[in-house]
């Protein structure tokens, strides 16, 4: 015992990389009992992924000791979402760069129109002079956005927009006080912006900054470089990038000047898991990592952070190249309510409406939803009819997450009309949904798959009842990627409706599988379902 606590004291002196070193030779000297329980628990620590969710495209910023990170969500609004940690692990969404990216048919799903997969795009998050900015490009506007605000919590949001829309562009500014845009992908470019930020400066043209910025990875590339992110340290710039080489996987490459006039040099950072895009974070306490992402199947793009150590001026990645599973930094706590969150629709005054962890699918119908007229219940009501879930406007929705989660809601149906569809969504192209259709005046439970690529329904039960529960479960664990439908009369027994949906990720949606929450018509508008409550956990 006394060996142990020498070692003990030895561990806790030491720095957070010979920590883990060190780790697992204390671990196999441990006693059975006792004390050990007590160091497991100080030696708890991150694991990747550190987010289990869609949250691709990261951009992370530190301003004194609080870690802040933009991501992306597309074509769902609020858009841009903004989170904060403190200690790079554990992140809480505070806050949104927009309510909506502009007000337009694709963006409001009007005349058949949608913006699956696109909307808002890659951002950069910079901090600069007592200003938080974030910017972010748009292929459903063809423009460039920048928001600013000296309050990244609690707003308010100043917004420019201009075109063109510059591809994958990261922010930077200058020392001599000018502010520049690095876009573009396999060519990268690089812009000077006016002094107001309202577009590239009057008299300048954008230059080129790297012929191709693939280079380092082969000549045989099939997605060129792009998801730049541009860096100065110590006095060097260290631009990162992603391309994919055939036949292989997602690569960082990273590339380095003294100067934006160049020249340039290049080499690859990471091959390992396909974990690519994104860049640079240093802790207080001077230790450095990237953060990136991993494409996992139907959960989405998951994040992942990997420790830096610097030779020779050159950020190196990983440990012997490789992502670790561990890393030296505090233990997650859980997503839940950081980045999902239960809901009762219960508010208090002054409370917001929403949570932060919902977001509409597009632009809201905002006559059309309420939390007070029924309080307790959020209200969704038909505003016109629509042909299929996918262009029915007033979709609620939250991320699932891995490896395991499930979505749970009540409904009163009582008010709905003939033709009108009302239930728990999985959504994403190859889409599952479980809820109640009304039809010649009778509800029906159905459960309605589109994993053949159009809405089938697998089966239907009629409901006397005016209140139904239901419930979605996911397994993402180790790319299952299946998904099964409940429905309960109590909330107490389950009974699972319909097939085992085998969720897919795609690329006209661009974003993993979300849970919604919906009340769409098909014959007339006007009919009503109030749901009471949303329930999300690892398992219900």
């Amino acid at each position: 015992m006394k060996k142990f606590r020498r070692a003990l004291v030895t561990f806790l002196s030491l720095s957070p990389f010979v920590q883990t070193q060190a780790q697992d030779a204390i671990i196999d000297h441990l006693p059975a009992t006792g004390p050990a329980s007590v160091v497991q628990k100080h030696m708890e620590q991150a694991k990747n992924p550190i987010i289990f969710a869609d949250v691709p495209d990261m951009c992370i910023i530190r301003v004194d000791d609080t870690y802040y990170m933009s991501s992306t969500t597309m074509h769902m609004s609020p858009g841009v979402p903004v989170m904060r940690s403190k200690d790079l692990v554990n992140w809480t969404t505070v806050s949104y760069a927009y309510d909506i990216l502009d007000d337009t048919e694709s963006l409001n799903l009007d005349n058949g129109n949608n913006s699956y997969g696109r909307g808002s795009w890659a951002s950069s998050l910079r901090y600069h002079n007592g200003i938080f900015y974030v910017s972010t490009f748009s292929g459903t506007t063809g423009k460039t956005y920048i928001y600013t605000t000296r309050d990244i919590e609690k707003g308010p949001w100043k917004k420019i927009s201009f075109a063109p829309s510059l591809h994958d562009h990261s922010l930077y500014f200058a020392e001599d006080g000018r502010t520049f845009m690095v876009y573009g992908n396999g060519r990268i470019m690089i812009a000077e912006l006016a002094d107001d930020l309202s577009g590239i400066k009057k008299g300048t043209t954008p230059r080129v900054l790297i012929g191709n910025a693939s280079a380092p990875a082969g000549n045989n590339i099939g997605l060129q470089a792009e998801g730049s992110q541009l860096f100065r340290v110590n006095g060097k710039f260290y631009l990162f990038n992603i391309c994919w080489p055939r036949g292989g996987m997602r690569t960082v490459t990273i590339h380095r000047a003294d100067s934006l006039e160049g020249p340039w040099e290049g080499r690859v950072a990471l091959q390992d898991q396909g974990v690519a895009q994104g860049g640079l974070i240093s802790t207080p306490e001077g230790n450095w990592y990237a953060y990136l992402f991993r494409d996992y199947g139907a959960v989405g793009r998951i994040p992942y952070w990997v420790p830096v150590t610097w030779e020779n001026d050159w950020p190196v990645l990983g440990r012997g190249g490789k992502v670790p599973e561990q890393l030296n930094l505090p233990a997650s706590k859980g997503l839940n309510p950081g980045i999902v969150e239960s809901d009762d629709f219960k508010r208090k005054k002054g409370e917001p409406l929403l949570p932060l962890a919902w977001q509409w699918n597009h632009n809201p119908d905002n006559k059309n939803w309420s939390l007070t007229i029924r309080p307790g219940f959020l209200r969704l009501t038909t505003g016109r009819t629509d042909s299929s879930i996918s262009q029915a406007r007033n979709t609620l929705t939250q991320r699932t997450f891995g490896p395991q989660s499930s979505g749970a809601t009540a409904i009163d149906v009582s008010k709905m009309k003939d033709g009108d569809c009302a239930g728990l969504l999985l959504l994403q192209k190859k889409y599952g949904w479980v809820g109640v259709k009304m039809e010649n005046g009778e509800k029906n439970i159905v459960m309605v798959s589109a994993e053949s690529g159009s809405p089938v329904e697998m089966q239907r039960l009629p409901l006397k009842g005016k209140m139904i529960h239901l419930r979605a479960d996911c397994n993402f664990t180790n790319l299952t990627d299946k998904a099964n439908f409940y429905y309960s009369l109590d909330g107490k027994s389950w009974v699972k409706i319909g097939g085992t949906l085998k969720m897919s990720y795609s690329m006209p949606h661009f974003m993993g599988y979300r849970f919604g929450l919906f009340n769409y018509a098909t014959l007339s508008a006007g009919g009503y379902a109030d749901f009471d409550y949303f329930r999300i956990g690892n398992s219900l």
